[in-house]
């Protein structure tokens, strides 16, 4: 099985070492923050950094090149390019949230999809990890991590508004993510638009006024900018929605 370093040991590259290590792969001694990373890449077939993206150009660039290795980030955002000047390079990220490294490893290990780029090898690991490669060109790898950040990051903030304005009315929030589960997964067979009701998609503007007035008034904007999205989902001016006109 192949050689695995980690330069950048945090949650991301602990998970990916202890993933990798529970499938055979030999997983040398990790490179930390305050370590030279002049030989990461000596005596292993892929030497991954797994830094801050804005960190991952340098210290690639400080990484000896070895003939025959692989190096590779766990940028989501960043094409190959960043890794120069090796002459095998590869991009791989997860989409999985990562806490710590062994709910990581444990999510890792249960048929994760990943973006990625480059060398073979980044399928390779894939393939040993059980997982399901997307692949996602340079060009493409902002708009992809986009697309990764509304899907765990805005259905977050998104969540976190729900769980407020249900509280507000002295109301669990479990009905609710019961139906926005029940409601994904059908947009995850139809497609978004087909699965679109509601106020905004009738074009109910009297009924978005009474939200808009039982909502505390910071939490309008959010609202207001989901429903007129909404709006122009269902073909319907963002201009008719009650504070755009």
């Amino acid at each position: 099985m192949p050689t695995l370093r980690i330069v950048g040991p945090g949650r991301a590259g602990t998970s990916l070492a202890d993933a990798l290590g529970a499938v055979g792969w030999t997983v040398a001694p990790p490179v930390g923050h305050h370590d030279d990373p002049q030989d990461a890449a000596a005596g292993v077939d892929l030497c991954v950094v797994s830094t801050p993206d804005a960190a991952i150009a340098d210290v690639a660039a400080r990484i000896g090149p070895v003939p025959g290795g692989v190096v590779a980030h766990l940028s989501g955002s960043l094409g190959v390019e960043v890794l120069a000047p090796h002459a095998r390079r590869a991009a791989l990220h997860p989409l999985a949230s990562l806490p710590d490294g062994r709910t990581g490893a444990r999510r890792l290990l249960a048929g994760a999809w990943w973006a990625v780029e480059g060398d073979a090898l980044a399928t390779r690991v894939v393939a040993d990890l059980g997982g399901r490669a997307l692949p996602v060109t340079t060009a493409n790898r902002a708009a992809y991590h986009a697309a990764a950040c509304i899907a765990a990051n805005h259905t977050v903030a998104l969540a976190a508004q729900l769980e407020r304005v249900a509280a507000a009315a002295g109301l669990d929030a479990e009905p609710f993510y019961d139906l926005a589960l029940a409601t994904l997964g059908t947009a995850r067979t139809t497609g978004a638009r087909a699965v679109l009701t509601g106020p905004a998609a009738r074009g109910d503007w009297a009924t978005l006024d009474r939200h808009l007035a039982a909502l505390e008034p910071d939490e309008h904007d959010l609202y207001l900018a989901l429903a007129a999205a909404a709006a122009s989902l269902a073909g319907h001016g963002s201009r008719e929605v009650p504070a755009c006109r």
